[in-house]
Order: structure tokens, then sequence, then C-alpha cells
């Protein structure tokens, strides 16, 4: 009998291992500029062209020199020439020689250090300086990267920084995973698009909005099939088509035990369901399995179950899925500004920001509101606080809190 059947719970990590173990090969690549590679991942090594910075140049504005020349109390040396940043010399410094330099500038023949303007006094063409010390200011040819070194791993998840290295390489394009295609489906006869008038018992399908903006924001390709209702032939017949169009099926609601959940009957008519009940708060009520061959998970209905469990078990599924190698959120650890004195058997995720005590220390507060079906506590939250499976909490004890900009 499988967990499913039994009604036990799957502890989140476990459930998270399994899913990881079932991802997809990574789509099929293409190479794109720079400017459109953000959140996209690399699909192969890639090395730098040159050597950066290619030449060894001043880190301050100020004055190129030998460090030798200046003596351990200071000392005059005379102005020979100015080089600004795009300008470079090729005349060799001579003994008591300095040229006037500016940030970026390369150094000129024979110099080995750089001195602050500040630090310096004028006269003329002559400056007094302090003693240097040997390469002091000067960033050294190939010290950032060498010609034939790794810039980028595959697997990487392209941030703007990662960007930046690539174009301080001269690296015009890269190689990544073609975007993942997930289909997003609505399970409930009572959703409603926003702006249309309600009946007793319907409400606004908010997690359609949601959970589509978080997979645009990893870099999904959301295909939107709407509002399945909840009839098993309809269900199913949406099913298929949408597992002939994307790589990845995902369905929010459904997936309790109600006996109008028509879906998972849907789902095991064109595939199988593997487990469907998490040892997690909010989100019990999670599925996972496989439509007509393709992968498929199904999320609560309510809207912050839909969110804890999007962020914590769908993201780093879908990030393998999309080619990347880091795909769980690292954790902080801060002092709780609460008591949490009742134990539960499944692992939670409370809503919380962090706030300064009187000593200044950031501190996890909870919002008084942690209900499963209501997202205002979630906008007033940073992040999620973390309790794990019987576990008691006293105040100013140490708990991990998982900033919401650590799922971006």
């Amino acid at each position: 009998m499988s967990l499913c059947d039994s009604g036990d719970l799957l502890p989140v990590e476990e459930a998270i291992e399994r899913l990881l173990a079932q991802a997809p090969p990574p789509p099929p690549t293409e190479v794109i500029a720079l400017t459109e590679a953000l959140g996209r991942v690399t699909a192969e090594e890639v090395f730098s062209p040159i050597d950066l910075p290619g030449w060894s140049n001043s880190a301050m504005d100020g004055y190129a020199l030998r460090a030798f020349d200046v003596p351990e109390q200071g000392g005059h040396l005379q102005v020979v020439g100015r080089i600004a940043a795009g300008h470079s010399s090729d005349v060799p410094l001579q003994p008591g020689q300095t040229v006037r330099i500016f940030t970026g500038a390369p150094l000129p023949p024979g110099a080995d250090s750089v001195v602050p303007q500040e630090r310096c006094r004028v006269y003329g063409q002559r400056i007094w300086c302090p003693p240097v010390r040997l390469g002091e200011h000067v960033r050294r040819r190939g010290e950032e990267l060498q010609r034939g070194q790794r810039v980028m791993s595959a697997g990487k998840r392209l941030r703007a920084q990662e960007i930046g290295l690539l174009a301080a390489a001269g690296i015009p394009r890269v190689k990544v995973f073609r975007p993942l295609r997930v289909c997003l489906l609505s399970s409930g006869d009572e959703l409603r698009e926003p702006g249309e008038s309600l009946a007793p018992g319907q409400i606004y399908n908010s997690n359609r909005y949601l959970v589509a903006a978080l997979l645009r924001g990893w870099g999904v390709t959301v295909h939107d099939y709407g509002v399945m209702a909840d009839a098993l032939a309809t269900s199913r017949d949406a099913l298929l088509l949408a597992s002939s169009e994307c790589d990845l099926l995902l369905t929010t609601g459904g997936v309790s035990v109600g006996e109008e959940d028509h879906l998972k009957q849907a789902i095991q008519a064109l595939g199988k369901i593997e487990c469907w009940r998490l040892a997690i708060q909010p989100g019990k009520p999670l599925a996972f399995g496989q439509v007509a061959g393709k992968p498929w998970i199904g999320l609560p209905g309510n809207p912050t179950a839909a969110l804890v469990t999007t962020l914590i078990v769908v993201r780093p599924f879908l990030l393998r899925a999309q080619g990347a190698e880091r795909v769980l959120p690292v954790p902080i650890s801060v002092p709780a500004a609460f008591e949490w004195v009742k134990p539960n058997k499944r692992r939670q995720y409370l809503r919380a920001r962090l706030s300064p005590g009187s000593d200044g220390q950031l501190r996890a507060v909870l919002h008084p509101q942690q209900s499963s079906a209501m997202l205002v506590a979630a906008c007033w939250a940073d992040g999620l606080v973390i309790i794990e499976r019987e576990q008691q909490v006293s105040k100013g004890a140490a708990v991990s809190f998982l900033p919401f900009t650590g799922f971006e």
C-alpha cells in the first residue's frame, strides 16, 4: 500500500527528494544574447577568451610610480605625463618619475604601484607622496579572470551579476536551455475571474494569478488553460490536451478528499498519482504524478497553501527541470520574537517579517493570522519561519527563516 493509500504523511524533504529524482531532462538548448539571458540556465560551461583585466591598471585616481623610488619617510617625484581611462602610454618610467593616472587607466611600463591623489602634495610638475606599498591600488592583469578560465558552470541560473561578468569578459551570447513550458489549469466550479460578478458560493480565482506570477518570475513560459469544470470527462479532456502541448502540468485545487474533486480520477485515468499527502502546513493536499507521460503537480486550492507549496516544493522541481543545479533556498537563523508552544505533526511555514528589537538585532515576528485561505499575512510578511514537526519555540530561540527574496 502506498503512502497515498495509507493516509500517512510524507515528510517535506522526502517529497522534494522524490520529486527531484523524477525531474525530466532539461529542454532543448538555444544561443541567446546577454540582453535576453536574465533568469535563464546555462547549458554548457563558459570560458573566458581574455584576461580580465586585460592589463594592469589603476584602482584609484592618483599617481603611478615605482614603489622603490619613494623613501620610507616619503619623497618627491617628477610628474612626466598623464594617462586617462581609455588611453595608454608605452613610455617607460625612469627612476624618480611618476605620471598622473585615473581609475581604470593602464599603468605605464615600469610602474608597479599607485598612490591616491588625496595623499599627495602637488608642487607644479613635482609631487610629494608618502611611502607606498608595492602593488598598492593596482588591479593586476588577469587578477579577476585569466584567459581560458571557467567563467560560468553549466546549470547556472543567470542573475544580473553573472550577465555582467560575461559581458566584462567580452562574451556577447550564451547557450542556455529554452524556457520550460508549463500548463496551468484551475479546478473548481466556484471560480470566477476578477471583474466578473459573483453568485452565492462563488469566489475569485486568485490562485491562477498568484501561481502564474511565480512561474514567470522563475523563467517559465506559462500556458494558461483556465478553469476546468468539476466533471470527470471535462477534466480528462483538458489534461490530455495540455499534456500534448507542454513540458509539465500544474493544477490548482481538486486534490483534497471531497466527493466533487474529480481531478484525481482524471489523473489516474491518464497516468498515475504517486503521493498526495505531505507533512506540511499549509498545503497537505499536494499531489505528484504523471499525465500521458508528462510530469504533473497538483496544488491545494487555498491561496496561501498554494503559495507555500509552490515556493517550497514546486520551485525546486521546476528549476531542476530547466537544468539548474542549485535549486533549494537557503534559510537564515534569526531569534524568534514569539513563542510557539503547540507542537504540530506537520512542518509549518509561518508568515513572518524581520523587525529590529531594542538591541537593534533583527527578530522574526509572526503575523497574527496564519490561515491557509488568506493572503493578507503573506503580503505583510518578508518570508517564512520554519517550525519543524513536534517543535516548540521559546521567545529568543533561534528559528530558520526563508526570505521571500531567496525564492526569486
